[in-house]
């Protein structure tokens, strides 16, 4: 099976720029109700996920300096990222991704020269797997 068929693509996929301010992304996550989402750079290249947690403890950290009136002063590319959120290239078999899959909500993907395409969704590949299961399951029987 082929990682393309899995594939959320880039333009729908909620993003921030590296170059982002804290309050941008705090919206655009307070938005589209996420909890985490892709880090990409001017060219285009993933360099990160950020997640809530990143943001509150940026914050908390920084002893009352950053507000949410004033977090339109403070980039995103300042914030240290608590977790390594790997991406996959689009070549990888689907063992690498169902890997990553098992500790990821989900799985950024890269094209040959680590461009940013798009993401798979755990939700997806464990859909897929159900239905796996169910054919099997209706062989047995």
């Amino acid at each position: 099976m082929n990682i393309a068929f899995f594939l959320l693509p880039k333009q729908e996929v909620t993003c921030v720029t590296s170059d982002s301010t804290l309050r941008q992304t705090l919206e655009r996550m307070e938005y589209h109700r996420f909890t985490a989402v892709p880090i990409l750079n001017k060219e285009g290249k993933y360099i990160g996920t950020v997640t809530e947690g990143d943001l509150l403890w940026y914050m908390k950290n920084a002893e009352g300096k950053i507000t949410f009136e004033n977090a339109s002063k403070f980039l995103l590319k300042d914030v240290p990222l608590r977790l390594d959120i790997k991406p996959v290239s689009i070549e990888a078999n689907m063992e690498d991704l169902i890997n990553l899959a098992k500790v990821q909500n989900f799985v950024p993907v890269v094209d040959d020269m680590e461009r940013f395409i798009g993401i798979v969704r755990r939700s997806q590949i464990i859909e897929y797997c159900e239905g796996i299961v169910a054919k099997e399951s209706m062989k047995v029987k």
